[in-house]
C-alpha cells in the first residue's frame, strides 16, 4: 500500500469513529428562533411549481428560505415529512364584529372579544382577515399589537360601514374612519333585493374620492352588474362580493383589468341565506363541531329557525344567485381577473374559519383548480390587498405565517381541512 492509499485509509477510518486521538467535537448549540421544517411539500403560494421534500427555515418569525436548501447546523428540525405546508389563508372580506352566538351588541366589541374571533379563524388556518365592516377602536389597538409574538390571525380593518345622505356627509364620515385608523373603506351599493334604497352614485363618488384623498383604498359591496361597471368607473379597488343578477360580460372584464381591480366572490355568503332552510351536513362534521356553540345549532336547526328561511322570499332567490356568482367566478378567472378569497363571516350563522375552507370548495365546484384556489386564498389575496410585501407566499423576507397539513389539498381541496398544525410569525398558534 503506497503512502496516499495508507493516509486514505487512515482518514477514513478517523472521520467513522469522530476520533484520531483527539477530542470530540462540540454539538452545535440551537439557535433560538432558527427553525427548520424539513420534508415537506411546499405550496409557495404563487402558483409556481410545487416542491416536493422541501425545507421551510424560520428565523425570527420570518422566512429565511423555502425549497430544497441546506438546513445550518444551529437550527431546530421539525420533521414533516410526507406533509403538505401551503400559506396562510387570507379573507380578504371577513367581519370581526360585535357578533356573540345569534346576538349582535355594541357592548360585545371589545379587544377581548376581537381577540377570540381572531383566534377563532387561526385555529382553522386562517392567518389574516380584512373585516370589511362592523370595526371599531377596540380592533385598531388589536391591529396595533401585531408583532412578533402574535399567534392569532392579523386584522385588517375597514372600521364602520361608510352611509351617508350627501356628498359632504359621506367626506365627514370617511375622515372620521381614516382618522380612527381605518385600513381600507367600505361601502354598501346594493337594494337588498329591492327592500332598501341603494346609495346615490354622487354619494358614493364622494366616498370613493375622499378615500383616495386620506390614502385609502375602497371596497364595494354589491349585487348588480350594472353597479359593478359603475363603481369601477368612480374609482373603486375591489369589488367585494360577487355579480349575482346577471352574466357578466366583456366591459365588465375590461374595466377589472385595466383598473387591476380584484373580485371577491364571497359565495359561502349565499349559501347562508338559504341553507338553514334544513339541517345541513356540516353540523356532524367533526371539522365544525370542534369550534362550533351548541346554542347556535340548536337554534339554526330548530324547526321554527327552519319554517322562517322556507317562508322567505329571498332565500330562493339567493339559492339561484349562488349558481350565477359561480358561473361569473369562472369565467373572470378565464380572463385573468384577479380572484381574492373572502366568505363574509361573522354575522350569525356566517362561521368564522369554517365557512372558509366551504369556500375554496365551492370554487373548485366552480371550475378553478385546487392550486388556483389557494393561490387566490393566499399569494394573489395578499397581493390584490397590498400586504404582498410581508404576506401570503412562503418566500424569503415574508412573515412565518403558514399551516402544515396531514394531506395534499391538489389532490382534493377538502384536504385543507387536514390541518395538523397553524404557524404565525413563526408561532404556533395554540388550541389547533
Amino acid at each position: 500500500m503506497n503512502g496516499n492509499a495508507r493516509f486514505g485509509l487512515v482518514l477514513a477510518v478517523c472521520l467513522a469513529v469522530q476520533s484520531c486521538g483527539g477530542p470530540e467535537p462540540e454539538p452545535t448549540q440551537p439557535t433560538p428562533g432558527l427553525t427548520a421544517f424539513t420534508g415537506a411539500r411546499l405550496i409557495i403560494g404563487t402558483g409556481d411549481a410545487v416542491i416536493e421534500n422541501g425545507t421551510l427555515l424560520v428565523r425570527d418569525g420570518r422566512i429565511e428560505a423555502a425549497g430544497n436548501v441546506e438546513v445550518p447546523a444551529d437550527a431546530i428540525r421539525v420533521d414533516v415529512s410526507d406533509k403538505t405546508i401551503i400559506p396562510g389563508l387570507i379573507n380578504t372580506h371577513g367581519h370581526v364584529n360585535n357578533v356573540r352566538g345569534m346576538e349582535a351588541d355594541p357592548s360585545f366589541y371589545t379587544e377581548e372579544h376581537v381577540e377570540h374571533q381572531l383566534g377563532l379563524y387561526a385555529r382553522y388556518g386562517v392567518t389574516t382577515v380584512f373585516s370589511l365592516g362592523g370595526g371599531g377602536p377596540a380592533g385598531v389597538a388589536v391591529r396595533n399589537r401585531q408583532g412578533h409574538d402574535i399567534n392569532r390571525a392579523r386584522l385588517y380593518l375597514a372600521g364602520p360601514v361608510i352611509t351617508a345622505d350627501s356628498p359632504e356627509q359621506a367626506t365627514e364620515r370617511v375622515n372620521a374612519a381614516a382618522d380612527m385608523g381605518a385600513d381600507i373603506i367600505k361601502i354598501r351599493v346594493d337594494d337588498n333585493l329591492g327592500a332598501n334604497q341603494k346609495m346615490q352614485p354622487a354619494v358614493y363618488a364622494a366616498v370613493i374620492d375622499a378615500a383616495h384623498a386620506r390614502g385609502l383604498r375602497l371596497a364595494a359591496h354589491l349585487y348588480y352588474l350594472t353597479d359593478a361597471k359603475a363603481l369601477l368607473k368612480a374609482g373603486a379597488d375591489l369589488i367585494a362580493h360577487s355579480v349575482r343578477d346577471e352574466s357578466i360580460d366583456d366591459e365588465l372584464v375590461g374595466l377589472l383589468k385595466d383598473n387591476d381591480v380584484c373580485y371577491c366572490p364571497t359565495l359561502m355568503r349565499e349559501v347562508s341565506t338559504f341553507v338553514y332552510e334544513s339541517r345541513p351536513e356540516w353540523f356532524d362534521d367533526p371539522f365544525f363541531l370542534k369550534e362550533a356553540d351548541a346554542a347556535v345549532i340548536e337554534t339554526l336547526a330548530s324547526p321554527a329557525y327552519q319554517q322562517r328561511i322556507q317562508n322567505s322570499r329571498t332565500a330562493p332567490i339567493y339559492k339561484g344567485a349562488l349558481e350565477r356568482a359561480k358561473t361569473n367566478l369562472k369565467a373572470l378567472s378565464d380572463a385573468g381577473v384577479g380572484i381574492a378569497m373572502g366568505t363574509d363571516t361573522g354575522p350569525a350563522g356566517r362561521f368564522q374559519g369554517y365557512f372558509e375552507h366551504g369556500e375554496l370548495e365551492l370554487m373548485v365546484e366552480a371550475g378553478l383548480s385546487p392550486l388556483h384556489t389557494i393561490v387566490a386564498s393566499t399569494g394573489e389575496a395578499a397581493r390584490c390587498m397590498q400586504v404582498d410585501d410581508e404576506l401570503g407566499t412562503l418566500q424569503a423576507g415574508k412573515w412565518a405565517d403558514f399551516v402544515i397539513l396531514n394531506a395534499n389539498p391538489l389532490d382534493d381541496i377538502r384536504n385543507t381541512r387536514e390541518i395538523e398544525s397553524v404557524w404565525i410569525a413563526g408561532n404556533p398558534v395554540p388550541g389547533v
